[in-house]
C-alpha cells in the first residue's frame, strides 16, 4: 500500500521518544505549511518524559508524564503509534512498517533510542526480573510487586543490578513500593561514570542512610528460581547467595541500531549509527539523533546531547548551518532524595588541573571543583549531598570563576559565592542549550516577568530543572534593572515566600504537606519547599519528626535523628543543659561509650559527643541514655543546639548572676524548637564574657542590675558580633523577650537563613525589632507568646518517643536483609587511646578494628 504524494518536503521520523519530540517541535516552529512530517513510534503512547519516570512511583500518572501534545497534533504531522519500521529502502527512499505500509521520505531521521541491557547470566529471564526503561516496564514492575506482596503477606526484598543513574532511580522506586532494596554494583563505587571515589563513597553513605543497602565490587553470576518459576535468589562471584523476590536490571543501554545495520548504514563496532557534526549518517538523506547516534566513538544516554542533536538536524533540514559540538555529560539529579551533580572535567583529566575539595561528613556533603593550574578557570566539578551550587557553576565551565573557588563550596550560611554577571554566551540550560543572553532577551525584549514565562519562552529549566535557580537569578537581575518588583517565591511549587507561606499555613490551619501544596501550591514539591514546610508545620502543628508525611519531608540527618559521619557511622549527642552534668550522668556516658567502642569528645557547646555508632546500635544506645534521664540534644536538626554558659555566681568570685541556672532554664525551654536554621545561645555571669555570648544568636550577659540581652551573633565563615538589644532585664522579662525574638525569627525568616543575616536585612534595623518585641508595634506579640507557650507545653523527647514506637524503630537496620549485621566497610584504629576511622592505607593493617569486633581486643 503506497501513500499519496505530498506537496512539500516529507520528513519521516522513526522513533517517538523525547528526542524525536524535540526534533519535531523545533522543525515545525520554523518550517512553513508545506512541510509534512510522519512520526512512527513503537510504543502505543504519546511521547513522555523518561527523565521523570521515577515520578510514576510517586503518584504521577502516564498523562502527567506526557510531553506537550501540540507538536504531534499539528496538521502537518501524522503520528503512527504502536508501529515499528521493519525495513529501509535507501534507493527508493521508503520505509516499510510492520503493517506492510510503505512510506516515502525526502529525508529520514532515525531516533530509535536504545534498549535496556540485561546481564548474560543464567536465570535472567525468570518471572520477577525486570528492566527499567519504559512506562510499560515500570507499570509491569509495580503490578508485580503489589501482587506478589499480597500473595506473600509481607514486604518484598529486591535487588537492583547496576549502581549508575538509572539503578539508583530504580532503587528509590522500589523503596517507594515498600520493597527492602539492595543495589549491586560491579565497580568500586556508585555512579562510577560521573563520580570519583570520594564522591561515590559519600553518595553510598547517603543512600544507605535512606535505608537502601549497597554492595560494590560485586558481580552476579546466577539467578535461582523457586518452585513456581519466580526469581528467588542471586549468587555472586565470591560464592555468596542472597534471597530476593524481585530483580531490576540497570546495567546500561544499547543503541537500537538494527534497522540501520540492515540498511547498510555505517555503524560503530560497539554499536550506534555513525554521524558527523551535522548529524548526518553515511547516507546524506538520513540523519540520526539521540542515543542511537554514535558521535566521536560514543553513544550517550543523556537527554541534553539528544536535544542538541535534534536542534542541529532540524536546522540542517531547513537549510541552516549548525554543528553538534560534542557531548556535554553534565548532569544533576536527585537520586532517592539525595542531590548529585557532575559536570565538565569532573575527573581532572586536563593536564595541570587542580582539585579544590570541601567535605562535611556531618552533613554528608562532598564537593569538588576542578580548576586550571592557576585556579582561575573552572574545568568541572562533582557535588554530592548538596548540589545547590550547580546552577551557578555549570555556566562557568571553561571560563573565569571570578573569585576564590572555595566560596562556591561552603555552606549556604557562609560566604556567598561571587556572582559577577554571566556573559551572554554562557550556557545556563545545558538540556535545551539556552544561554544567559537568551534568558536576558526573553525578559528585556519579550516581556517575560517570571521563571515560568521564561521557561515557556526559552525552554530553560523545562527538562531536568537543575538550572532553575540560576534562571531565577538572571530573571531577577534583569527585572531589577527595569525597576520591576522581584518575585520572592519559595520555589517553583509555591509562589509565596517562606514568611507568606508560614502565615498561610497558620491562618488556614492545615496540618500536612499534601494539604498545603494542594491549596497553596502546585506539583508534588521539591527539596527546597519540603524541608521548609516541615519546619513550619513543626512550629504550628507539632508532632514527632518521623510521624506520617512529616518523615518524608525531613533533611537527611533527621531521618535517623543522628548526624552522619564521614565513615558512615553516626554521632550520639545527649542534651547536657548549660553544660551541667552529675557524676552519675558522666558515669553513664562513659559506660555507654566504653561498651560500644565510641570516640568521646567534649564540644565547644559544652556537651559530650560520642562518635562511631552504627545505625542498628542507635536505639540500643539511646535506650540506655533515656533510661538514665538523658534526652536528644538535637545536634541533627535545624533547631536549638546548645546554651553555653560559664560557671557564674554559684562558684566564680566575679560572677554577679547565676548563669548556669539561667542557661539550664533557657535550654529546657527552647529544646526541640524547629526553626529556619540552627540556633545557639550563650549566658555569661559577668562582663568578662567567658561563655562568648556575643557570638550567639541570642547572648545574655549578667550585670548587677539584671540581664543584658544581645541578638544576631553568628560564628562560621562570616562571624558577626551580636548587638545590644535590651539592658537590665529581670528573669521574666528576659524570657519573654527571647520568646518573642525567636518566634518572630521563626515566623519571618527565609529558609536556611541564620539570625545574623535575617537581622541585618530587617527594615528599620534593631529599633524596628525592639518595637516589635517590647512595644508590640505589629500587634502580634500575643501570637508570638501563644506559639512559644504551645511549644513548651507540647515538647517531647524525639528519641524516647521513637523507642516506644516499633514502626519507627524499623528504620534503624544496618542492612534490610540482615538488620543487626555490622557494616563491614566500617574500620577503626586507635589514636590517643580512642577509636577513629581508619584511612584507606590503614585498612589492610591486620591490627585495624573492623565493625562488630570488640575494641578491648585492640587496647
Amino acid at each position: 500500500m503506497l501513500e499519496s504524494v505530498r506537496r512539500g518536503p516529507h520528513i519521516v521520523v522513526v522513533g517517538a521518544g523525547m528526542v524525536a519530540h524535540r526534533f519535531v517541535e523545533s522543525l515545525l516552529a520554523r518550517a512553513d505549511e508545506t512541510w509534512q512530517v510522519t512520526v512512527i513510534g513503537e510504543e502505543d503512547r504519546h511521547p513522555y518524559d523518561r527523565v521523570g519516570l521515577t515520578g510514576f512511583f510517586g503518584g504521577a500518572t502516564a498523562d502527567e508524564l506526557s510531553l506537550d501534545a501540540a507538536p504531534l497534533s499539528d496538521p502537518r504531522v501524522r503520528f503512527l503509534r504502536g508501529r515499528t519500521v521493519s525495513r529501509i529502502d535507501r534507493e527508493a527512499r521508503r520505509v516499510t512498517t510492520d503493517a506492510d505500509t510503505s512510506i516515502a521520505y525526502d529525508r529520514l531521521v532515525l531516533a530509535t533510542g536504545s534498549y535496556a541491557a540485561r546481564l548474560a547470566v543464567e536465570g535472567f529471564g525468570l518471572d520477577g526480573c525486570f528492566v527499567y526503561r519504559t512506562l510499560d516496564d515500570v507499570e509491569a514492575l509495580r503490578s508485580f510487586v503489589e501482587l506478589r506482596a499480597h500473595e506473600l503477606g509481607r514486604p518484598l526484598t529486591g535487588m537492583v543490578i547496576g549502581g549508575g543513574l538509572l539503578g539508583l532511580e530504580a532503587a528509590g522506586a522500589l523503596q517507594g513500593l515498600d520493597v527492602e532494596c539492595t543495589v549491586v554494583q560491579s565497580s568500586d563505587r556508585l555512579m562510577s561514570a560521573q563520580l570519583d571515589l570520594q564522591g561515590g563513597t559519600a553518595l553510598r553513605r547517603l543512600i544507605e542512610a535512606k535505608g537502601i543497602a549497597v554492595k560494590t565490587g560485586t558481580s552476579t553470576t546466577r539467578l535461582d528460581a523457586d518452585r513456581s518459576g519466580r526469581v528467588a535468589g542471586l549468587e555472586f562471584r565470591d560464592g555468596s547467595w542472597e534471597r530476593t523476590d524481585v530483580v531490576v536490571f540497570t546495567v546500561g543501554v544499547r543503541p537500537r541500531d538494527e534497522l540501520a545495520r540492515t540498511a547498510r548504514l555505517d555503524v560503530h563496532p560497539r554499536g550506534g549509527v555513525l554521524i558527523d557534526q551535522a548529524c548526518q549518517t553515511s547516507d546524506p538523506c538520513i540523519f540520526a539523533i539521540g542515543e542511537v547516534a554514535n558521535f566521536d566513538g560514543a553513544c550517550v544516554g543523556l537527554v541534553a546531547p539528544g536535544y542538541a542533536m535534534a536542534e542541529v538536524a532540524a536546522t540542517r533540514l531547513l537549510g541552516g548551518e549548525a554543528f553538534f559540538p560534542g557531548y556535554d555529560l553534565s548532569t544533576k539529579l536527585k537520586l532517592s532524595g539525595v542531590d548529585v551533580a557532575s559536570f565538565g572535567d569532573a575527573f581532572a583529566a586536563t593536564p595541570g588541573a587542580l582539585d579544590v575539595v570541601y567535605v562535611d561528613p556531618v552533613a554528608g556533603v562532598y564537593k569538588k571543583l576542578v580548576v586550571s593550574d592557576d585556579a582561575k578557570t573552572l574545568l568541572g566539578g562533582i557535588l554530592v549531598g548538596d548540589a545547590s551550587a550547580y546552577g551557578a557553576l555549570r555556566p562557568l565551565v571553561g571560563g573565569p570563576l571570578g573569585g576564590d573557588p572555595v566560596a562556591y563550596l561552603i555552606p549556604a550560611d557562609g560566604v556567598e559565592a561571587p556572582t559577577g554577571d554571566l556573559p551572554d554566551a554562557a550556557l545556563v540550560c545545558s538540556c535545551n542549550s539556552v544561554t544567559a543572553g537568551a534568558i536576558r532577551h526573553a525578559v528585556g525584549e519579550q516581556g517575560c516577568t517570571d521563571v515560568a514565562s521564561v521557561k515557556a519562552c526559552t525552554k530553560a529549566g523545562a527538562a531536568c530543572g537543575s538550572c532553575v535557580t540560576m534562571v531565577k537569578k538572571l530573571v531577577g537581575a534583569e527585572l531589577a534593572k527595569s525597576g520591576a518588583v522581584l518575585s520572592t517565591a519559595l520555589c517553583e511549587h509555591f509562589d509565596m515566600s517562606r514568611r507568606q507561606l508560614f502565615d498561610a499555613v497558620r491562618v488556614s490551619g492545615l496540618t500536612t504537606f499534601s494539604a498545603v501544596i494542594e491549596r497553596f501550591g502546585v506539583g508534588r514539591g521539591c527539596d527546597i519547599c519540603k524541608p521548609a514546610l516541615a519546619s513550619i508545620l513543626s512550629t504550628l502543628v507539632g508532632g514527632h519528626v518521623l510521624d506520617g508525611e512529616n518523615a518524608a519531608l525531613q533533611d537527611t540527618n533527621d531521618h535517623v535523628m543522628a548526624n552522619l559521619q564521614k565513615d558512615g557511622s553516626y554521632s550520639v549527642v545527649p542534651r547536657i543543659a548549660g553544660g551541667e552534668i552529675t557524676p552519675e550522668g558522666l558515669l553513664v556516658i562513659g559506660q555507654v561509650a566504653q561498651d560500644y567502642g565510641l570516640y568521646t569528645k567534649i564540644t565547644g557547646g559544652q556537651r559530650i559527643d560520642m562518635f562511631g555508632a552504627r545505625l542498628e546500635q542507635l536505639p540500643e544506645i539511646w535506650k540506655r541514655l533515656v533510661d538514665a534521664g538523658f534526652e536528644s540534644g538535637h545536634a541533627y536538626g535545624k533547631s536549638l543546639r546548645t546554651v553555653k554558659s560559664c560557671v557564674g555566681s554559684t562558684w566564680c568570685r566575679y560572677g554577679v548572676q547565676d548563669s548556669v541556672g539561667m542557661a539550664v532554664q533557657l535550654e529546657l525551654r527552647y529544646r526541640g524548637l524547629r526553626s529556619p536554621h540552627k540556633i545557639k545561645l550563650g549566658v555569661s555571669g559577668c562582663a568578662r564574657e567567658c561563655a562568648e555570648a556575643r557570638g550567639k544568636d541570642v547572648g545574655v550577659i549578667a550585670t548587677e542590675s539584671g540581664w543584658n540581652m544581645y541578638v544576631g551573633g553568628n560564628g562560621g565563615f562570616t562571624p558577626r558580633h551580636a548587638v545590644l538589644f535590651a539592658e537590665g532585664l529581670s528573669d521574666a522579662e528576659l524570657l519573654q523577650a527571647i520568646d518573642r525574638f525567636l518566634m518572630y525569627y521563626i515566623f519571618t525568616a527565609d529558609r536556611l537563613q541564620r539570625t545574623a543575616p535575617w537581622f541585618q536585612d530587617m527594615e528599620g534595623g534593631v529599633e524596628a525589632l525592639r518595637a516589635v518585641v517590647f512595644e508590640d508595634s505589629l500587634g502580634i506579640c500575643e501570637d508570638l507568646d501563644r506559639a512559644m507557650a504551645l511549644h513548651v507545653a507540647n515538647y517531647e523527647d524525639e528519641w524516647k518517643a521513637t523507642l516506644d514506637d516499633p514502626d519507627k524503630l524499623r528504620r534503624f537496620a544496618s542492612f534490610v536483609n540482615a538488620p543487626t549485621t555490622p557494616d563491614p566497610s566500617l574500620a577503626y584504629t586507635v589514636e590517643r587511646g580512642q577509636p577513629r576511622p581508619a584511612t584507606d592505607a590503614e585498612r589492610d593493617d591486620p591490627r585495624v578494628l573492623i565493625a562488630g569486633t570488640t575494641l578491648e581486643v585492640r587496647r
